[in-house]
């Protein structure tokens, strides 16, 4: 398997975190895409179409177009490791994606849509024929970032109490929504709204999944993990509060969740192996 990621230079790194490219991973597998509280943008540049074949909310397979946004989700999807033939896109930074895609993030949270339902039909599929047509990873990263330098409008960024948010969930194991709202001098209320409306997602949400995300890392560095010492260092009160929350947000125990990671390799970022 052929898989590049790609990180922009300014001013598309304040809002994208890395582009990606992946090829020659056609395997008979489904893998659950973890929650990571960020939006996606995904372009097939095999066959137009894009598959998802279950959620929490939806266990029915359901199609999109080659170009598609996959909105912040709560809990893992499944998908098929087939469509991986030749695939790349668009890991937005958490609030980075509301300047490139114009519409409030929270519209888009447990769900996909179409690339062409915001950006119009044209430019999507004049975005996804050039990428296919691209001979190179430098072409197609090019091109891609090109596509979002266009519709990037920084008028549309976050209210900055979004940002010492976000700040605060990254750095702090136990981040609590009142101290931070308090502290950034705005209501919870207040607060809940606009970072819904920049991330996708409540507050509170987001911070079970950034605490969830350390546990993830933890995990890849080292194939094998120790739970109780690690719902110590990542802030849950103790082992069993971990399980319950990394099974409902992953659809896995640890301990299968463990094992996936053990039997199977070369996966995605934020792709687990589930069949």
């Amino acid at each position: 398997m052929h898989y590049v990621i790609h990180r922009p230079p300014l001013p598309l790194a304040r809002y994208v975190e890395h582009l990606w490219f992946v090829s020659g991973g056609v395997v008979p597998r489904q893998d659950a895409i973890l929650p990571s509280g960020t939006v996606e943008l995904v372009v097939n540049l095999q066959a137009d179409r894009i598959r998802v074949d279950r959620t929490a909310r939806c266990p029915s397979a359901r199609d999109y177009a080659g170009a598609a946004i996959s909105g912040p989700y709560r809990s893992a999807f499944v998908v098929a490791a087939t469509q991986h033939a030749a695939m790349m896109g668009v890991h937005f930074r958490p609030g980075g994606a509301l300047a490139a895609l114009g519409v409030p993030i929270d519209t888009l949270g447990d769900a996909h849509a179409d690339l062409a339902d915001l950006w119009g039909p044209a430019p999507a599929r004049v975005l996804r024929e050039r990428l296919c047509g691209a001979t190179t990873d430098a072409a197609r990263f090019d091109l891609l970032a090109r596509a979002l330098l266009d519709r990037l409008s920084p008028q549309r960024e976050p209210h900055p109490a979004v940002a010492f948010a976000l700040a605060c969930f990254a750095a702090e194991r136990q981040c609590r929504v009142d101290d931070v709202a308090r502290r950034s001098g705005l209501s919870r209320r207040r607060l809940s709204s606009l970072f819904r409306e920049a991330v996708g997602l409540p507050p509170k949400a987001f911070g079970q999944i950034a605490r969830f995300q350390r546990v993830h890392a933890v995990a890849q560095r080292t194939g094998r993990v120790d739970w109780t010492d690690v719902a110590l260092q990542c802030g849950f009160a103790d082992q069993a509060h971990l399980t319950n929350e990394f099974q409902r947000l992953s659809g896995l125990t640890p301990c299968r969740y463990e094992r996936a990671l053990v039997e199977r390799h070369h996966l995605l970022r934020g792709h687990v192996a589930v069949r």
